[in-house]
């Protein structure tokens, strides 16, 4: 780490990998510390809710392997809490990714029609394929590589970046909302309430059988996003500068595209589609950092912060019944756009 040529010195830090370098800024630093502060705060204060409260010395303590919470601690709430933090991360990192792509803050999956697809490609193996974990997975993938091969394909004239594939992708999710709304018609009735349940998007009952595999694949997806991550900032600067200096855009925006539909993918078949973290993420991000281009560090710990509070919340506005986590995110995200909006709106008639 060295001070970057060009910026004040001690308010700047350069992190170099490989040829490429990184500028953090000390902010970034302090916002992200602040943000991993809040996750682990919140992810003790998930630890100790339940059906009756822990207090924070025995969670600690079962954590340890003592007491006699460690089965409530350690099998019951971590593998919950660990996934709305691995889980919200991933939905962040997604949305910074697409936001990054197209170039444009309503870019994220929710938004352009991966979510749907990525749940299309779920209904599809719930329904014919009998939905077992792995046909889930497959499915989810498939289906959001299929609906972002279709935006992409519609939007061919502004390339990955503009208004146009945003409005190209919310008439795509459109489509695809409408056909898994028929296929849960169509379905069983079993099949359709288990369906229709299961795309609120839900933390409810994950267990540490069902959140190793995704964990590790957001982790390998996450370590390929670190590794591209100097490239992004490249082409942040623009496409010219990006070749001029070596990158090879064509490749990693379809490494990219990849990395970021494996994350949403990965999150819709283990919980369901659960909009508006990766939207919100990457936004809430920037705007605490006020850091130019791409932000992935702030984006994936906004998107911990904000999925586990939902989780939280919906744990406890019908106590003892537990929402669907989706359901408090997607009210959530109602209000942010409505605030963005009139925030815009002000700022336009001034």
């Amino acid at each position: 780490m060295s001070a970057h040529p060009g910026f004040p010195a001690g308010r700047h830090v350069v992190v170099r990998v490989g040829a490429y370098s990184i500028r953090a800024g000390r902010r970034t630093l302090a916002v992200s510390g602040t943000l991993l502060a809040a996750a682990l705060g919140l992810a003790l204060l998930g630890l100790c809710l339940g059906g009756s409260w822990t207090a924070p010395g025995d969670v600690l303590a079962a954590l340890a392997g003592h007491g006699d919470s460690v089965v409530v601690v350690r099998e019951w709430r971590l593998p919950r809490v660990l996934a709305a933090l691995v889980f919200g991360a991933a939905l962040g990192l997604a949305g910074a990714v697409f936001q990054s792509l197209t170039r444009n803050p309503l870019g994220s999956p929710d938004v352009v029609g991966l979510d749907a697809g990525a749940y299309t490609g779920a209904l599809f193996a719930i329904t014919v394929l009998g939905g077992g974990p792995a046909y889930l997975a497959a499915g989810s993938i498939a289906g959001g590589l299929l609906a972002a091969a279709a935006v992409y394909a519609l939007s061919l004239g502004s390339g990955l970046g503009g208004l146009r594939l945003v409005v190209v992708g919310i008439a795509v999710n459109a489509m695809l909302t409408a056909l898994n709304s028929w296929i849960v018609l169509r379905a069983d009735m079993e099949v359709a309430l288990a369906a229709t349940g299961w795309s609120a998007g839900s933390l409810n009952g994950l267990d540490w059988h069902e959140v190793v595999l995704p964990f590790a694949v957001i982790a390998a997806l996450a370590l390929l996003l670190a590794a591209l991550a100097p490239a992004m900032h490249q082409t942040a600067l623009g496409d010219d500068q990006a070749l001029a200096s070596g990158v090879r855009l064509s490749r990693l925006r379809l490494l990219l595209v990849l990395a970021g539909v494996g994350c949403t993918a990965t999150v819709t078949a283990v919980a369901g589609p659960i909009v508006f973290i990766a939207l919100a993420a990457p936004q809430i991000g920037r705007l605490l950092t006020r850091a130019p281009g791409v932000a992935l560090v702030p984006a994936a710990l906004s998107g911990a912060v904000l999925l586990l509070a939902a989780d939280l919340a919906a744990q406890l506005l019908l106590a003892p019944v537990a929402l669907p986590v989706g359901v408090v995110t997607t009210v959530i995200g109602g209000c942010y756009l409505a605030a963005l909006l009139a925030r815009r709106t002000t700022r336009h008639a001034r």
